[in-house]
This record gives C-alpha cells, structure tokens and sequence, in this order.
C-alpha cells in the first residue's frame, strides 16, 4: 500500500533537494533516516522531515508496521519565487531570487521488483546489509593507473599463453615421427647424396658383380 506526504514551499531550491532526495531512493525508512542524518546538505532537514511525516501517516492512517515501509520515491516540484533586491553601486539595485519547492514522498510496505531491489548501504541493527556501493564491481568507476595495470595485466596474459601454445606446437612437431613401410629400405638419390662413401661402395659391388659375370660367359 502507498502512502503520501507532501511538504510544500520549503525554502530550498528543487536542484539541491533532488540531490538529496534520489541518495534515499528504495531505502527502507530507518535506513533513509539514517543516511541523511548523516549527509552534510541543508536539504537534508526537510526531506527527513517529508519521509517521517510518510511514516507517520501510514502508521496512525492504515495501521502499517514502520520497520517494513520503504521510500519508493520522492517528487521534487519549483514552487513559488520570492523576489528581493539589494543596493548595488551607482545607485543600482540587484535582484535576489530565493525559490521554493514542493516534496512529495511516497512510502510502500510492497516488496520490490527483483530487477529494481537495492541492496542495503547502510548496516542496521538486526539486519544482514552489507556496506559500501551498491554498484557491481564490474560497473565502478575505475583510475587511470587501475585501467593501466589492467590492461597491462591482461597483455602479459595473452602474451604468456600465446608463447606456452607455441612451445607445446613445437614440441608436439618434434616428438612427431615420419611412418615408413615394413619392408625394406628405399634408397633415394637424396640419401646417396647426403652419404657419398655408400655411393662408392654401392658402385664398386656393381662393378665387381659385372666382372664376375663376363668370367663365367667366358
């Protein structure tokens, strides 16, 4: 269920409220609470101020419990301009706007989203919220000497695993051993070039194996 609070013409700019406001936006109440007590902005008074008048509402009007009430949002709406002036040389005068704005906060005991759920910045007694951002580690906004060491990191990587594949390319090719048929040897003009002294020694058995016959047809 929803309730509303509206606080109107309160004397700070809509700019510096909305800052304000969207910090505390899906916190539940307590914790709202506690995050602008500590916030060191004017604006921060009257939207506190907004938020209990929220709870209370909901509390004494519908009977909800307030340890389950939740900001859904805040509207933060210009109102009127009140104008002032003050002396200047030359017998001047300069113009002082000093605006207003209207809250509007809205507070649920409805369970959010999944998709929309904001993890809890702030940790309260009885409660499992952790602390710190509530941004993905992947998504935070990084240095750059942190991006640096990270792309240096990540090319060292590359590099070291592109040399580990050639390495084990090389070896594979060495331990590799060519097949050859089962029965004898081929002899090749390449290995008898690359050993001349079986060249020779192949010449002279023929040679010998040739004068042996011309004997015997004699």
């Amino acid at each position: 269920m929803k309730v509303i609070a509206t606080a109107k013409s309160v004397r700070i700019t809509s700019r510096k409220a909305r800052l304000v406001a969207d910090s505390v936006i899906g916190l539940p109440v307590a914790e709202a609470l506690a995050v602008l007590s500590f916030t060191p902005r004017h604006a921060a008074k009257e939207v506190a101020k907004v938020i209990k008048s929220a709870a209370a509402n909901a509390e004494h009007n519908y009977n909800l419990d307030v340890s389950s009430l939740r900001v859904e949002r805040i509207d933060v709406d210009q109102a009127g301009i009140m104008k002032r002036f003050i002396p200047k040389p030359r017998g001047m005068a300069g113009s002082l706007f000093k605006r207003m704005s209207h809250l509007r906060c809205y507070v649920t005991d409805e369970e959010p989203e999944p998709d929309r759920r904001r993890r809890s910045v702030v940790a309260m007694p009885g409660r499992s919220g952790g602390q710190g951002s509530t941004r993905p580690a992947a998504t935070r906004r990084r240095r750059p000497a942190q991006l640096r060491r990270a792309q240096e990191a990540a090319t060292a990587a590359a590099a070291a695993e592109e040399e580990a594949t050639t390495a084990a390319a090389a070896e594979k090719e060495a331990l590799e051993v060519p097949a050859t048929s089962t029965g004898d040897e081929i002899e090749t003009s390449e290995t008898d070039a690359l050993d001349p002294g079986a060249a020779e020694a192949d010449a002279g058995e023929a040679e010998a194996d040739a004068a042996q016959d011309d004997e015997e047809k004699d």
